[in-house]
């Protein structure tokens, strides 16, 4: 099957086995436009692949995904249309991978932040590097955590000891994630695609259709106990993305990066 997707998100096949890799490694892996919709259409081409019956999905180079890129968050201050589409493709994002029927492996290869903490959190087994970390900042640049954090979190977590991550941005490190419930395992850096690899060969050989309805009958709880969460979520993200509080934080911020991107004299 041929995939219609950005170049910033490739598809690999092995037989019933799909690398999906998030592949701006340049930038972290950060989620610009083409790679935010290319995540919220390539579960709707998965499904239709016949042949696939596993997913891994990775990042490529150093990170899994530190998140939106600061360019592209940045031009919503002044482009409502912008930040309503991607708000909207965000929740997209979600609503497609709980209903996706596979299961989803995803092997954090490095850091996985905001949105790539989202998406890494709502996949089926989460397998962590040792080196790798997740964060999601949201509230540190004053923001709701509408696309994932704040709704997700309570159902994978202990609510006390997921508020202070949430409020705080800090991070979370791979043993951390693992005791929390927001990742399955850890596994030493050169073992992580590896074992990736290994447990979907494990998956692919399992009976299709127990596995499937399995998936389906456990991702209901979560869609249910997900419904009014998410799109009290989604809205509040939308009213802080319009403070100026969220305006000069994230102003800031990409100043800083830009700073640190100069080369050096």
């Amino acid at each position: 099957m041929k995939y219609e997707l950005p170049d910033e998100l490739t598809v690999e096949c092995d037989g019933p086995i799909r690398i999906v890799e998030i592949n701006r490694p340049d930038e972290l892996n950060a989620v610009d436009k083409n790679l935010h919709w290319a995540l919220a259409n390539v579960w709707r081409q998965l499904s239709a692949d016949t042949e696939a019956a596993v997913v891994i999905l990775t990042g490529a180079g150093r990170a899994f995904s530190a998140g939106g890129d600061l360019d592209w968050v940045t031009s919503f201050l002044d482009d409502p249309a912008a930040r309503d589409e991607s708000i909207r493709e965000g929740a997209e994002i979600i609503d497609e991978m709980l209903r996706f029927p596979l299961p989803v492996i995803a092997a954090i290869n490095g850091p996985a932040v905001g949105l790539g903490c989202s998406i890494a959190v709502l996949c089926d087994v989460v397998l962590m590097s040792e080196k790798a970390h997740l964060a999601d900042p949201h509230v540190a640049v004053g923001l709701v955590a509408g696309d994932g954090g704040a709704a997700f979190w309570p159902l994978l977590t202990p609510i006390l000891r997921s508020r202070e991550y949430l409020y705080t941005g800090d991070r979370i490190s791979a043993s951390t994630a693992v005791e929390l419930g927001l990742a399955t395992r850890t596994t030493a850096p050169d073992d992580l695609l590896p074992e990736a690899r290994r447990l979907a060969a494990r998956l692919a050989a399992q009976p299709a259709q127990a596995l499937r309805d399995t998936k389906r009958v456990v991702n209901m709880y979560l869609s249910q106990a997900l419904g009014g969460p998410m799109q009290a979520g989604f809205a509040a993200e939308v009213a802080t993305m319009q403070t100026a509080e969220h305006r000069d934080r994230l102003v800031a911020l990409r100043k800083n990066a830009s700073r640190q991107k100069e080369p050096t004299r």
